[in-house]
């Protein structure tokens, strides 16, 4: 069953505070920066059965992350394709059968664009290593087209797997942050209610307790849908259990017990030069699940999650 968050208790003065439309986007009448990401706070969730004409494609649905947001859509009920310059999954678990598997290059729009046929909503897991004009492409130009022919196809939203910054471990992988940015930047710009609005939500998210219950009675549904909204997803190192051919990469040994100490230790994350690198990891199972209901909940925040948020939605879900 899909979840929804319902947002309750959001003051006059809270909303005042919110700009109107300025370019086709909502941006903060405090701030209009893009890139601050989404701060959760006290929420409470409600089982909504999905659409049953809701389709997902996923990008790269053959890969680490992407064959797990295959398999918790399939559990949510619904319609799930892959995309990718392979095709099918290597993966011999019984879920991959209900996949649709379309093999394609992003950098050639004549392969791919039929996979967009009936598609509600996209999840990019898209991005590599290598030269930094190899990463640039792939992490970059890559997901900007999907981007834009998701939109030109009337996609409803957008997720994007991004990567949180690591400090100076930007400049040694420039062409992957540069083009992991420049990816953020055009689905802000193409899926416009992301960005700026999430601020002003965010501000307002702040002091008010997210619930269904609250004395204002639950909102009706429309009040606070982003029917097309694009969502960006920063998460750190992503552990779990890896499979690299016949072989089963246990990644959540180091993993785990360091996300255990890390989220507690945000402030670290603050200090000069190195504050990056207490980022804490994420398990692989949690991004699926944010990013599965990010990409199919009309009422999930648009804008940027940081790994912070990440562990939060997930937690909430997990309850």
């Amino acid at each position: 069953m899909a979840k929804r968050l319902i947002y309750s208790r959001l003051s006059l003065s809270r909303l005042s505070a919110m700009g109107g439309p300025k370019n086709g986007r909502f941006l903060s009448t405090e701030s209009k920066k893009i890139d601050e990401p989404f701060k959760v706070e006290e929420a409470e969730t409600v089982n909504v059965p999905p659409p049953p004409s809701e389709k997902l494609l996923v990008l790269g649905g053959n890969g680490f992350v992407g064959s797990h947001i295959c398999r918790e859509a399939l559990n949510r009920g619904l319609a799930v394709a892959s995309l990718s310059r392979s095709g099918g999954s290597s993966l011999h678990d019984s879920w991959a059968k209900n996949v649709t598997w379309h093999k394609g290059n992003l950098l050639s729009s004549d392969s791919w664009k039929e996979a967009l046929d009936g598609v509600t909503s996209v999840i990019s897991c898209i991005g590599g290593f290598g030269s930094n004009s190899y990463m640039y492409k792939i992490n970059g130009t890559a997901n900007i087209n999907a981007i834009r022919a998701a939109g030109d196809k009337g996609v409803k939203r957008f997720v994007y797997i991004s990567a949180a910054d690591f400090g100076f471990a930007n400049y040694l992988l420039k062409g992957y942050y540069e083009g992991k940015r420049a990816a953020e930047t055009e689905l802000l710009t193409k899926f416009p209610y992301g960005g700026g609005f999430c601020d002003s939500l965010a501000l307002a998210s702040n002091s008010m307790k997210l619930s269904s219950s609250s004395s204002y009675g639950p909102l009706p549904f429309k009040d606070f849908a982003f029917s097309i909204a694009g969502v960006i997803l920063r998460p750190g190192f992503i552990h779990g259990t890896r499979t690299v051919g016949s072989m089963k990469l246990p990644l959540g040994i180091i993993g785990s017990p360091l996300e255990m100490v890390l989220q507690h230790a945000k402030p670290l994350n603050q200090l000069p030069l190195v504050g990056p690198l207490f980022t804490p990891p994420v398990n692989v199972t949690a991004v699926a699940k944010v990013a599965v209901r990010a990409a199919t909940d009309p009422v999930f925040p648009p804008g940027i999650v940081d790994v912070y948020g990440i562990q939060r939605f997930s937690q909430q879900m997990s309850r």
